[in-house]
């Protein structure tokens, strides 16, 4: 069952809220009002029944019903359709993606703003503050509700996108412990370069949907004109967010490269101990072997041949330690 929340405004002040659905042509239809519907889950049926009712066009309603569609901003006769999708990071199992994107539809007329969600794990309430803390927006009509709405999904985007920066940073302190787990590092590194992936394709097209409202139709440029420094900002902001999400992409890869060139770092320094190790066994290997082999040397058949033999091994034994630790092989 389709939940509903709406909002009716007249000259910046709220003065209804909670009004019956079968009345939203009536308030729609007196342009001194400015009027807000959400819709969380609506039935397929509900949405086209409101579509023909406004006028909206179908493709966009389908669109907005759809599983899994691409950020756009598109331009109809009476209406603009903007599809955006707001971002948040959960508490997962380990070395799985914590992503998860919340689809919002929006469709925008001259004194109206109708908005289509599908995850109600996602809070529109912020949306509402966002327009209650600053009445500028509401004052404006229809650009400033949208504006609200971009604004606070964007703000996600920042928040995730900075929580992701603080997760390379433990990832990097990780990489380069003195007991470092390999696999560990791979795994951590692996889940950031999906989330960052899963980050980039909700964020990329923000751009193309902010430049559209700026920069679509004169007719949306005249719309927004007397908020376009807030649009330009906004735009500013989606812009910086892709370029903080590149470089990130970027730190990850390079992360992975050192990861693997440090392992191998590693194994040459366990080659070269046990490289060291073996050259001091073998001279004790070597002289007792050499000792007991059936034939007279020094000593034979006297006491004297131990303590030389022994003595041997111990000096070389020594030597070699310490010429082998003198340059760092063991």
């Amino acid at each position: 069952m389709a939940t509903v929340q709406n909002c009716v405004w007249r000259d910046g002040r709220l003065v209804e809220q909670g009004f019956p659905l079968d009345q939203l042509s009536e308030r729609i239809a007196d342009g001194a009002n400015l009027v807000w519907l959400d819709f969380l889950k609506p039935q397929p049926r509900q949405l086209t029944e409101l579509a023909r009712e406004l006028g909206f066009d179908l493709h966009s309603v389908e669109d907005a019903l759809a599983p899994r569609e691409r950020a756009k901003a598109v331009r109809h006769e009476s209406h603009w359709f903007i599809l955006v999708h707001a971002l948040r990071l959960v508490a997962g199992a380990d070395f799985q993606s914590r992503i998860r994107a919340a689809k919002i539809s929006a469709f925008a007329l001259p004194n109206a703003l109708i908005t289509v969600r599908t995850d109600p794990d996602w809070d529109m309430g912020q949306v509402v503050r966002r327009w209650e803390t600053n009445p500028r927006l509401v004052e404006m009509g229809t650009p400033g509700l949208l504006h609200g709405l971009l604004d606070t999904v964007v703000d996600g985007h920042f928040e995730v996108i900075e929580r992701l920066d603080d997760s390379m940073e433990e990832l990097e302190d990780l990489l380069f412990e003195e007991e470092a787990n390999t696999r560990t590092v791979q795994r951590l590194t692996y889940q950031l370069r999906r989330e960052l992936v899963e980050v980039r394709r909700i964020c990329l097209p923000m751009r193309e949907v902010v430049a559209s409202v700026i920069r679509g139709s004169v007719d949306l440029s005249e719309w927004v004109m007397p908020l376009r420094g807030y649009y330009e900002d906004l735009h500013d902001h989606v812009q910086r967010e892709s370029e903080w999400t590149e470089s990130l992409r970027d730190l990850v890869s390079s992360i992975y490269e050192t990861n693997i060139s440090l392992a191998d770092t590693r194994m040459n320094v366990v080659m070269k101990q046990l490289s060291g190790w073996a050259a001091i066994i073998a001279v004790p290997t070597f002289i007792t072997g050499w000792f007991g082999q059936n034939v007279p040397f020094l000593g034979f058949g006297t006491s004297t041949g131990v303590w030389v033999s022994t003595g041997l091994i111990a000096v070389c034994v020594a030597v070699l330690y310490g010429v082998f630790k003198s340059k760092d092989w063991i």
